[in-house]
């Protein structure tokens, strides 16, 4: 199969600690994987270095690669174009005054708005017009943000990422804040997204978020791969638990996973 992302040894440092380290990694095309961890174990330092934000740690004495959909050298613009990333950071960079159809556009110039020097063609405006409709926010594309719900702007920064139809959706912890009426719509909507073909990586804290169609963990700990496997292998009590270092029961309801500390950490 064809790899959609390849990481061979790579590692990130920061002030000379390592974020992430020597990190061996393959995602293949049309595969959909969940990355779970701990808080600062380095899930969202993977997603910056997928996006291009940050780049690995150069040692000479043991190189590391790094290839995108088969490339390790890649035009960072037309690589964001085929991976759409959503990022939650990127909803509070927004002007508030900045509406939402303008939002789903900058997804076409990897910016924060829609600027005079951006030419928007007929063609970006059907696309958004789709993107919108596939999120369910086609009414409110004229809507300033700061008048939208936040279940809504996670909507239209999905359907930002959706506009350049990529073949590969990167999502970090797109669920969070949202209560538990609202994470169901949203995993029923990524099962209907990779039904229709669109690979998704999502990287969460919140083994609810996992929609029922991903199938791989990958677990990350202390910036290194932890384990990787199928979901019912891995979502044990046991595995777990040594991930998070605490007695956690795991536990699974029509598919949908959900955790808790055990008694045992109050006795």
């Amino acid at each position: 199969m064809e790899k959609a992302l390849e990481l061979r040894n790579v590692s990130v440092v920061r002030d000379g600690d390592h974020i992430l380290r020597s990190v061996d990694l393959d995602i293949f095309k049309g595969e959909n994987v969940a990355v779970i961890g701990p808080n600062g174990s380095g899930k969202t330092t993977l997603i910056k270095l997928l996006r291009g934000d940050i780049r690995p740690y150069y040692d000479e004495e043991s190189p590391s690669t790094m290839r995108i959909f088969g490339e390790d050298r890649w035009n960072l613009f037309e690589i964001r174009g085929r991976m759409g990333v959503v990022s939650m950071d990127l909803q509070s960079m927004f002007r508030s005054d900045t509406i939402v159809s303008e939002v789903i556009c900058s997804g076409f110039f990897n910016s924060l708005d829609v600027f005079r020097n951006h030419t928007v063609t007929p063609d970006m405006i059907r696309s958004v017009l789709n993107a919108a409709k596939e999120m369910g926010i086609e009414d409110i594309l004229e809507h300033e943000i700061r008048n939208i719900s936040l279940g809504e702007m996670r909507r239209a920064l999905i359907a930002r990422a959706l506009v350049t139809d990529p073949s590969l959706l990167v999502l970090d912890e797109p669920m969070t804040g949202l209560d538990i009426v609202m994470k169901s719509k949203f995993r029923s909507m990524f099962d209907l997204m990779i039904s229709s073909g669109i690979s998704i990586v999502m990287v969460t804290h919140d083994l609810t978020d996992i929609p029922v169609s991903v199938k791989r963990i990958v677990m990350i700990r202390d910036g290194e791969v932890f384990a990787d496997g199928l979901k019912e292998e891995l979502l044990t009590d046991e595995v777990v638990s040594e991930l998070y270092g605490e007695p956690i029961k795991v536990e699974c309801l029509g598919g949908i996973y959900s955790m808790h500390l055990s008694g045992d950490v109050t006795q």
